[in-house]
């Protein structure tokens, strides 16, 4: 059925049942034609590209406007209800066609990656050729300020520096005349190579009309023993290809072995280090326990020495001695009282004499120089 008998029929269902379906229905149905219409329209417009290919451009009939399309679809579909209904596509045209416009759109596909394949190596040329540029300026600026500007800056008005410059662009322009010499030069054998490539591309197109019928048979006879050749080259690549990925496969797994147990060897490793400097500090705990347990080994000898050989004073000596030592006491702070008696004394004295120097100079300062 083609797109102008489906819309009559969708039509008129459309006006048999608008009456008596309920909102929900309608908006389902509206909302599942719509989806039909985007098929069909996604359809038409590549029937219309695949006949715009084939048609010539002179045939071809023009675009018409909105009003002009609603009017021809209007008499289509009268036309369509009066019983003038034109045989549509069968599934195995729409395959074909639709087989061909993939086609299509795959070399399309392929001719635009090729295009922006070369634009992309014309840009990176570009690219490449202006960083080279770039560097090349950045140097001549750097010998530039290396030669002249540092030259100039410490002899300023100088004939030297005035030399030196014209020196230096003498020297670039000579330069730059070389590099143009060089550069005709190569282009000049670049052309005389091109030359000969084109001459010998003519010479195998000549050579290629002048061919037999015989050479062709012996060409394909060539060709299906390469294309053996190839076959069974292409089948021993997929087997290398097979090896080698199962190769890598394994290798990934002793790679992966291998990384564990360097992990677990760096780990065991930092552990051992932990350990050895652990012990390290529990033998030099243990020698300095060592040395404490002595010394207190010693001590304990020294007081239990001393403990043994104490004896213990007679009563009456020891109430002598604590009389002696409270008389010693006594005397002691009264010695300390006098001593403070007459530090205050001494104290006294020297704010008298103070006093009386003061006074003395005094006297000697208001009686007149001559007596």
């Amino acid at each position: 059925m083609s797109e102008e008998d489906s819309d009559s029929a969708v039509t008129d269902s459309q006006t048999e049942e608008d009456g008596e379906l309920p909102v929900i229905q309608l908006c389902g149905l509206v909302e599942e034609l719509s989806y039909g219409n985007s098929a069909l329209k996604t359809e038409t417009e590549m029937f219309e590209k695949y006949y715009f290919r084939l048609e010539p451009r002179d045939h071809r009939m023009p675009r018409l406007s909105a009003a002009e399309f609603s009017q021809f679809r209007g008499r289509r579909k009268s036309k369509a209800r009066a019983g003038d209904r034109t045989a549509g596509l069968t599934i195995d045209q729409k395959l074909e066609l639709v087989q061909k416009e993939l086609e299509d759109t795959r070399e399309e596909i392929r001719h635009m990656r090729a295009n922006a394949e070369r634009d992309l190596q014309y840009h990176e040329a570009i690219i490449e050729e202006a960083e080279i540029r770039w560097l090349e300026i950045q140097r001549a600026v750097h010998d530039f300020e290396k030669d002249i500007v540092k030259t100039i800056s410490k002899k300023k008005g100088s004939i030297l520096a005035t030399q030196k410059v014209m020196k230096y662009i003498e020297d670039m322009n000579r330069r730059r005349d070389n590099m143009k010499d060089k550069l005709c030069l190569k282009n000049v054998s670049l052309k005389v190579q091109k030359k000969k490539m084109l001459l010998q591309l003519r010479q195998k197109e000549e050579v290629g009309e002048a061919l037999h019928d015989v050479d062709f048979q012996q060409l394909k006879i060539e060709n299906s023993q390469f294309l053996e050749t190839i076959e069974a080259r292409n089948q021993e690549l997929i087997q290398l290809k097979l090896a080698s990925g199962n190769t890598l496969q394994v290798l990934n797994t002793y790679k992966n072995k291998l990384h564990r147990a360097m992990e677990i060897y760096n780990s065991l490793d930092k552990e051992i280090l932990l350990r050895n400097e652990l012990l390290g500090k529990i033998e030099k705990e243990s020698i300095q326990a060592e040395e404490d347990r002595a010394k207190a080994h010693t001590l304990n000898n020294k007081l239990r020495k001393q403990l043994s050989e104490f004896r213990a004073p007679q009563v009456m000596m020891y109430v002598k001695e604590k009389i002696l030592n409270g008389d010693l006491e006594k005397t002691i702070k009264m010695w300390e009282r006098k001593v403070e008696i007459a530090e205050m004394s001494l104290k006294g004295y020297r704010k008298a004499w103070n006093k009386m120097k003061t006074s003395n100079e005094q006297l000697q300062m208001v009686r007149p120089p001559g007596k």
